[in-house]
């Protein structure tokens, strides 16, 4: 089948093509043929198969013509991409083709036209061959063989080409001179061979059909169509067989006397086939080059799933995400947090480093400045800083240019409001817009963002106030060892009293202990992190989609149906973590009750025996501890915001590009609703007369106004400038022909008309006259104050229309 001989292709893909619902269409320009410039569109996916395959096909061509053919490596190289270009165009023939369920397939792609350039390309591999064992220097009997083969293929090429609307002429003369051209070659070198082994009489024979071949193919180069190289080819090759036909006759004649057989009883030539059509086996079996490890990669469309299932695992690794990240992980660095303001209001460590350590260094400060270096620790705040800042401007100049649309737009709705009037101008204002994405939901979006930007910008200061509170102090932790020791005071005490040993040793084990407690929980949120990348739901939510599909085979899958398949997810891998934060507050609350009852032990046997003289260090040390937790909170703030301007980047991004759209719709249709209300109302529309008008009879009934076309001067016919015509008469057909006629009465004269047409004047037929059907012919016209046209008949004929004055 073809999903097995293409899977590349993906199983999704190859279902929606078999059942005609691909939906893409695929454009090609033909390369031979009559066509080639206009495209053939198809929405088929064996078409774009075929044109790929056939685009492979002529790579391998021109590879084989870009070879250099001066030496036998190059004709083997060149030989080997023919055969490849021949067995693509077999394999699309046999294989594809058939599969291929087109009305009209496209002219240089029909079986008649692959077959006629699987041939030809054969038989130039053949030719390279042939090539190659003359320059070899190879025996004239084997070379025969060769030549006779290349003549054979070019001969076949020429009959299916015959066959083929799209090989033009030219290709088809160009084969057949080749064929005896070839055929000739294999005569000559066939009496050449004859010669080498006395056979006198075939020779003759043979150099005779030689030139009888030669003599054919310079036919076909009578029209012009073949190439100056292939017609030198032939003058040479006819020059070297008449000379050596010449004395060959003359020895044979003279010397030899052997009978000269004729044409039909000589021996056929043997061939020797060497060009094979070869199927590359990449197209012939891909399946075995398509892989996680394998030459080509995995295949395309092997991860394609439907687009219900790409939205439901978006939705289960955003809920993931949510609850590892908000509800794991967030509450853990919060108790942490909680746990360094408890311990820093204790004064611990700094009050058992300046006991333990009153001279030097304590070694954990040693390690928490070692780390500062190494991270660089300023330079990192400060350019995590600058990024946040960077972020926060480009996304507040986004946003800012959005909400300028919207700003702008609403004042040229307002201006055209006061300028037409609310009553003219009736759609509804920009904020009013309740459409969807109208200027309601963007407005409100707007308002939105701004609360955004205020909150943020708010923690910005509160993170930058952060880092001015520990500046100082982190330098001092950046700094060498030299100005941490000038910076921490030494004690004058050397030695701890015996009293003070017992408190200091169980506080100094309570501390170990919550020291612990954060590195383990270090390392679950460095775990719980590494657990939720490598949560891949893909693979089981592609067999779930599969079991729904077998359950409901007639209801299409949404990614509701994935809801119950969240929740068991999530329960079996992440509810163990939900019910530990339990557990984790209550080792936190225990641990730091002890903590609290050793500290205060510890203060109050140092206020039994005195201590005191170590308070300066102690409050150094402190200070410099405090630092450090202060340089991970920011780091952590940074990161938050960093990845919060990169959120809001998207939504103003889509806030610009929504107002942007809006904004040109509202402009579009205020030019339109601007046009409609500059056009001039119908009363102050005229129909010109070149007569006063008459007042109509008061028995006369005027058709209602909606049965008349009234041209606006917006739609008269446009003149070139310079030429003047006439005014253009309304022709009113009548919508009567067969109601009865209707005789106009006389009309009394009204000397305030001075040629304009009012409503409540009725209509002047001006060709039947305004007499009545008592009055004489022309009387009506002469009591309108009109020139008189001649003797008119008292009935209108519907026939001639309604003309104004």
């Amino acid at each position: 089948m073809w999903v097995q001989r293409y899977p590349s292709l993906g199983h999704a893909f190859l279902i929606i093509y078999f059942l005609g619902q691909i939906g893409v269409d695929f454009t090609w320009y033909p390369a031979l043929g009559y066509h080639t410039e206009h495209p053939l569109v198809q929405n088929n996916l064996q078409y774009e198969l075929l044109n790929i395959l056939y685009n492979l096909a002529a790579l391998y061509s021109q590879l084989a013509i870009s070879s250099n053919r001066s030496d036998t490596k190059g004709l083997k190289t060149a030989a080997s991409f023919f055969s490849q270009a021949a067995g693509v165009l077999s394999h699309m023939k046999k294989e594809v083709l058939p599969e291929l369920r087109m009305a009209n397939p496209p002219d240089d792609m029909d079986e008649a036209t692959l077959e006629a350039l699987t041939q030809l390309f054969l038989a130039q591999s053949q030719e390279c061959f042939w090539q190659k064992a003359v320059m070899d220097q190879y025996k004239d009997a084997s070379i025969a063989k060769l030549a006779a083969r290349v003549s054979d293929l070019y001969n076949l090429a020429v009959e299916a080409a015959m066959q083929s609307e799209a090989i033009s002429s030219a290709w088809i003369h160009h084969m057949s001179a080749k064929h005896h051209h070839f055929a000739a070659a294999a005569q000559y070198r066939a009496a050449r061979d004859c010669l080498e082994k006395k056979r006198y009489g075939e020779e003759v024979a043979r150099l005779k059909d030689a030139v009888n071949c030669v003599t054919e193919g310079l036919k076909e180069c009578k029209g012009g169509y073949i190439s100056k190289a292939v017609v030198d080819d032939l003058h040479g090759l006819k020059k070297r067989v008449e000379e050596d036909l010449k004395r060959a006759e003359k020895d044979n004649d003279i010397i030899y006397l052997q009978i000269v057989p004729p044409k039909p009883e000589l021996k056929i030539l043997e061939r020797a086939n060497m060009a094979v059509a070869s199927v590359p086996s990449q197209v012939a079996k891909p399946f075995e080059y398509f892989g996680d490890h394998a030459e080509f990669g995995p295949a395309l469309f092997t991860k394609l799933v439907p687009f219900s299932v790409h939205v439901a695992v978006s939705i289960y690794e955003e809920r993931r995400d949510r609850l590892v990240n908000n509800n794991i992980i967030a509450e853990l660095e919060t108790m942490t947090d909680r746990l360094h303001e408890i311990l820093s209001s204790l004064n611990l460590p700094g009050s058992l480093q300046a006991l333990e350590k009153p001279l030097g260094l304590p070694g954990t400060l040693v390690q928490h400045a070692e780390e500062i270096r190494q991270a660089d620790a300023l330079n990192k705040l400060q350019r995590g800083f600058a990024d946040v800042e960077k972020l926060c401007a480009s996304d507040k100049a986004v946003f800012e240019e959005g909400k300028a649309l919207l700003a702008a737009e609403e004042e040229e709705d307002h201006a055209l409001r006061l300028k037409y009037g609310t009553q003219r101008w009736a759609r509804p204002e920009s904020r009013a817009d309740s459409s969807h994405d109208g200027g309601a939901k963007l407005w409100n979006q707007a308002g939105d963002i701004d609360g955004y930007f205020a909150s943020s910008t708010s923690s910005d200061a509160v993170v930058r106030e952060k880092f001015a509170a520990v500046k100082e102090t982190l330098a001092i932790l950046a700094g060498p060892d030299r100005g941490m020791m000038d910076y921490i005071p030494n004690s004058r005490r050397t030695e701890i009293p015996e009293l003070l040993k017992p408190a200091i040793g169980r506080l100094r084990g309570v501390y170990n202990d919550v020291l612990r407690l954060e590195s383990r929980r270090r390392k679950r949120i460095e775990s719980l992190r590494a657990r939720s990348r490598a949560d891949d739901i893909k693979g089981d939510i592609m067999a779930e989609a599969a079991r729904l599909e077998r359950t409901y085979p007639n209801t299409p899958i949404v990614p509701a149906h994935f809801e119950d398949f969240f929740d068991k997810r999530l329960d079996s891998l992440y509810e163990s973590e939900l019910e530990a934060l339990e557990k984790e507050q209550a080792d936190q609350e225990k641990i730091m009750s002890e903590i609290q009852r050793a500290n205060r032990d510890f203060e109050s046997q140092k206020k039994v025996i005195g201590e005191s003289g170590n308070r300066e260090r102690e409050k150094a040390l402190q200070r410099l501890d405090n630092a450090y937790y202060k340089y991970k909170e920011i780091v952590s703030n940074i990161e938050v915001g960093r990845k919060f301007y990169n959120d809001l980047s998207r939504i103003v991004e889509q806030f610009r590009n929504q107002a942007r759209s809006w904004v040109n719709e509202r402009r579009q249709e205020a030019r339109m609703l601007e046009d409609e209300l500059s056009m001039p109302p119908l009363a102050s529309l005229s129909m010109r007369s070149n007569q006063p008008q008459s007042p109509p009879p008061q028995a006369y009934q005027s058709p209602a106004p909606s049965s008349y076309y009234m041209q606006s001067p917006q739609r008269q016919p446009v003149r070139a400038p310079g030429v003047h015509s006439p005014p253009v008469e309304a022709q009113i057909q009548s919508w009567a022909d067969n109601v009865p006629q209707q005789q106009p009465k006389p009309m009394p004269p009204i000397a305030s008309m001075q040629g304009a047409w009012m409503p409540n004047m009725g209509i002047k037929f001006s060709e039947a006259g305004a007499g009545g059907s008592g009055g004489s012919p022309g009387q009506g016209q002469q009591q309108g104050g009109g020139s008189s046209s001649g003797p008119v008949r008292g009935t209108w004929d519907p026939n001639s229309g309604i003309r104004f004055g």
